[in-house]
């Protein structure tokens, strides 16, 4: 069992928490010590988990752009050294790229050091082997074993061996573009192009250099491509209104083709077209959908609980695939969509609204990189018909209005608090009969209403990891959403526990 101390690490698939000092109130926590047990945990996870002791293992650390990426990565490299393992240090690295080299560099196990698009002071640590990323339950062992500092035994002979595994990744895509955009000057196949990339000083400016350039793209418009782990011009997140003003501005000003956007460590990734358009959140999923049934006639996507009804509409009617809503978290959405594959059931695309895309052709790995190349080789393709990339979403019919409400669980057992006002709350739709509950939600409780009564829906849900409920409403109407808002009110007058 977690005491207080470790648990406070666990966040979801990942471990997370206080690695530089500089903020009020968050006293660092990720010490070196405490790290080096983390490590040794995963350690003595992995071993058992390949069944190999630890000295012939080969384990791939790679880091962010966080101030703090340096001083962790040393602590882990130097401890699972320390047991015998053969380390490969690939400095700064994407995510990603971390899970690939199980793939192409045959590493039994892989240690990413980032905490996302979370602000500077926070790092962590994300673990992969050849299967993909870890479960919670996962994690949860491996701080058990760094809580009680449960290691391997420490052995002679392990090394550690600098590692620029992200040039041949970035070959990878560029093989790819070539192949698939298949134009008639093969090498250069995105010549001509305009193409802006906002890396968000994470690091993902390696996607403009690497990739884009080497293969013609003009990318004069690109911003924020040097790592700088304070993040000074904005937060490294597609789903940031702030980072997608700028995305959306770099490419009017460039006059680009098309933009580019990924957060601090490439897992997740958003466009915009050459209007400057957001194609982000429910126009994300759609326009990944789009490519991805392509070759998967009549296949199954999977995202999370809070896409719209028009996105629903254009999977099955217009793109004729199927929709399966499932549960909020990307791990959860990805390890569905796997599940429903080992069914029999064909789903080329596992999509979360925050921009975590998991394709069945790539391992069903969430990999930001990934999917904007398979938007730019579409790009590059429609370009051949005198289209661009927004008319393959043209016809998603989006919400007049849309909100979200993060409700604060006042009680010191937030799920069981949170599941109680669920069944509520399910209990009290069931008793009007104009609130009409979803049939295919499967997290929290989803109830859509006539246009009289607000034309569009609610999904009260719980966080995933926090003690909160968030309260999604969409409406096909202007004034909807507070239509529908209005109808819960008696229903709060009855709950106990939120902070309404």
């Amino acid at each position: 069992m977690l005491n207080d101390f470790y648990k406070q690490f666990k966040s979801g698939t990942d471990i997370r928490g206080v690695a530089s000092e500089g903020v009020e109130g968050e006293p660092l926590n990720m010490t070196d010590e405490v790290i080096r047990n983390m490590a040794g945990g995963f350690a003595l996870w992995l071993s058992k988990k390949v069944g190999k002791d630890a000295a012939d293992m080969v384990v791939s650390v790679g880091r962010d752009s966080r101030i703090s990426g340096e001083r962790i990565a040393k602590a882990v490299t130097e401890t699972l050294c320390s047991f015998g393992c053969k380390v490969l240090d690939c400095g700064l690295a994407s995510t990603p790229s971390m899970f690939m080299t199980t793939v192409d560099l045959q590493c039994d196990g892989a240690v990413q050091i980032t905490a996302s698009h979370h602000p500077f002071n926070r790092n962590g640590l994300k673990f992969f082997t050849r299967q993909g990323g870890l479960e919670g339950s996962d994690i949860a062992a491996i701080l058990e074993y760094a809580q009680e500092e449960e290691t391997p035994a420490l052995a002679q002979g392990g090394s550690i061996t600098p590692t620029d595994y992200m040039t041949k990744y970035c070959h990878n895509l560029c093989e790819q573009i070539k192949r698939e955009v298949n134009a008639e000057n093969f090498d250069k196949p995105l010549e001509g192009f305009r193409i802006a990339v906002d890396a968000g000083n994470g690091v993902g400016g390696f996607y403009a250099d690497k990739v884009l350039a080497v293969l013609g793209a003009d990318t004069c418009g690109s911003r924020y491509l040097e790592p700088d782990g304070m993040f000074p011009n904005h937060v490294p997140n597609p789903e940031s209104p702030v980072a997608m003003k700028a995305i959306s501005e770099a490419v009017l000003q460039a006059q680009a083709d098309l933009g580019v956007i990924f957060d601090t460590d490439v897992d997740r990734g958003a466009v915009v077209d050459s209007k400057g358009n957001e194609i982000n959140r429910n126009r994300l999923v759609a326009l990944a959908s789009a490519i991805a049934l392509e070759n998967c006639q009549g296949g199954t996507i999977v995202t999370d609980s809070i896409t719209s009804d028009g996105l629903k509409e254009f999977i099955e009617d217009h793109l004729g695939g199927k929709h399966y809503r499932y549960r909020r978290g990307y791990k959860n959405v990805i390890d569905k969509a796997v599940e429903l594959e080992s069914q029999g059931i064909p789903c080329p695309l596992a999509i979360e609204t925050s921009g975590h895309a998991a394709m069945k052709e790539n391992y069903f790995l969430d990999d930001g990189a990934y999917l904007c190349t398979k938007i730019i080789i579409k790009a590059a393709q429609l370009r051949r018909e005198g289209k661009d990339i927004s008319d393959l979403i043209n016809c998603l019919k989006e919400p007049a209005e849309q909100k979200e409400i993060r409700i604060k669980i006042l009680e010191e057992d937030f799920r069981a608090c949170g599941e109680r006002v669920i069944a509520d709350l399910l209990s009290f739709a069931q008793q009007h009969e104009d609130w009409h509950i979803a049939p295919d939600n499967r997290e929290g409780i989803r109830v859509s209403f006539d246009k009289d009564k607000g034309d569009g829906w609610f999904l009260l849900r719980l966080s995933v990891h926090d003690p909160i409920m968030p309260l999604n409403i969409e409406s096909n109407t202007e004034g909807g959403v507070e239509v529908i808002l209005s109808q819960l009110d008696e229903f709060w007058g009855t709950t106990k526990g939120l902070d309404i």
